[in-house]
């Protein structure tokens, strides 16, 4: 851009841009590899020895300045106290809600069709999602994967966070929000490796929301020191407020995973006629009333937002491991994050995409509410050949993840515990036209 003057160039935030230090002499082939992807490189300026910053415009010194006054920037010292509201909200019991007036057909029809779970191909399919012809997994499932084209390599990536288990516990629910976007990675075979941020918050200058970040970012790390897996970028966006009142606090996590050998790989949809359906990470196959806490569920049909989330980050890890493994030994045909919705809407949604059917016959045990639509973590639906069952638990075993094997698929129906059938047609109505009609009203 001409006319500009040094001020505006060293202050102007332009997009797509990173900064590289290469080693001296570097430059030709740093060169070279951008060329070859058609992108732009400029040498800008070198290091040197001292404590100033020496900026140029052309042959004209614009400033000179010692590194510290351009490192050593101010810093806020929140100290935010666990607010007292937070406290009774997380104390609440997802026990004493009523038990849903619909039946568990229409509450699964109503799940698909909130606008937290139905497909969003109204969005992605505005955008060119088809990169150069490299996409092996589309969006739609868990996370997309890209191929690396003259290798056997891909990337996966997905972006993931629930503000309501924020809400309810910033520290849990930041750690959850790495765990599923890890997790949704995890699915398609792929090695998370880097993880990126997106902190927003209300006005962190109130007490509520210096507590909701301090314990996000707290949580934040620890996960990732659990993965393993560093946070190599982020922003954050605070004051975000309307009408008096903060916003759930959502630290949106985006995992970046590796996949070694793009051959062995495994989507969200069912692909076989009398595969096995198999959870891992948990022993029963339904879930127990705790997991309403914070669930869909419990805030479309009741505009409940109470209790306190948990996760195990010790067995999340196991779990994701295992599902790797089983991945890449071609134990696996579909893998599917259990998250929003409980598992009747992860095995609706996986039969869904794969336009299968399916039929779980274990009796519900206790609420059929919570064993269908309940959200406790680690949990994932995989699909194994009737011949690899055995090895698969083998395998658990190994890895000490606890397994369930659920029922089969096929047909033209989602069976579920004996008190859900609805017909696949339907289900997939509903999920694909759920979110274009909430957001058209």
């Amino acid at each position: 851009e001409t006319g500009m003057t040094p001020y505006e160039v060293m202050l102007s935030e332009s997009q797509e841009r990173m900064l590289l230090a290469v080693r001296p002499g570097g430059e030709r082939e740093i060169a070279k590899l951008f060329s070859k992807w058609d992108l732009d490189s400029t040498v800008i300026g070198d290091f040197t020895d001292g404590h100033t910053v020496l900026i140029n415009d052309g042959p004209v010194e614009a400033t000179e300045s010692p590194v510290h006054a351009l490192t050593d920037a101010p810093e806020y010292v929140l100290s935010g106290k666990k607010p007292d509201w937070l406290d009774r909200v997380q104390n609440e019991d997802p026990a004493g809600l009523p038990l849903p007036d619909a039946s568990p057909n229409e509450v699964l029809l109503q799940m698909l069709a909130s606008p937290n779970v139905a497909s969003k191909r109204t969005v992605f399919r505005q955008y060119d999602h088809q990169v150069q012809n490299n996409t092996v997994i589309p969006p739609g499932g868990d996370a997309a994967l890209l191929r690396l084209k003259g290798t056997r390599k891909a990337i996966a990536v997905s972006v993931d966070c629930n503000g309501r288990l924020c809400y309810l516990d910033p520290y849990a629910g930041s750690m959850i929000a790495v765990a599923e976007a890890c997790r949704n990675v995890s699915c398609t075979g792929a090695d998370p490796v880097a993880l990126t941020d997106g902190l927003n918050f209300g006005n962190p200058e109130t007490n509520d929301v210096q507590y909701q970040l301090t314990e996000s970012i707290r949580g934040i790390r620890d996960a990732a020191l659990a993965f393993g897996v560093p946070v190599v970028s982020g922003n954050a966006s605070l004051y975000n407020e309307s009408r008096g009142r903060a916003i759930f606090p959502t630290p949106m996590i985006g995992a970046l995973g590796l996949l070694d050998d793009v051959s062995r790989r495994a989507a969200a949809g069912f692909k076989i006629v009398g595969d096995v359906v198999v959870v891992i990470g948990a022993n029963e196959p339904w879930d127990t009333v705790d997991g309403l806490m914070g669930s869909e569920m419990a805030y479309v049909l009741h505009d409940w937002i109470g209790g306190r989330p948990a996760i195990d980050l010790a067995l999340e890890v196991r779990v994701q491991a295992f599902c790797r493994d089983s991945i890449g030994n071609g134990l696996i045909n579909s893998a599917h994050d259990c998250s929003q919705g409980g598992i009747a809407v992860t095995i609706a949604e996986s039969a869904i995409i794969g336009g299968q059917g399916v039929t779980i016959p274990a009796a519900f045990t206790g609420r059929w509410d919570a064993c269908l639509f309940g959200e406790a973590q680690s949990r994932i639906v995989v699909t194994v050949d009737t011949a690899k069952v055995g090895g698969l638990l083998d395998m658990a075993g190994q890895h000490n993840v606890p397994v369930c094997v659920l029922g089969s698929v096929g047909g033209d129906r989602l069976k579920m515990g004996g008190e859900l059938d609805v017909g696949l047609r339907e289900a997939a109505r509903a999920w694909n036209i759920g979110f274009e009609a909430a957001t058209s009203s």
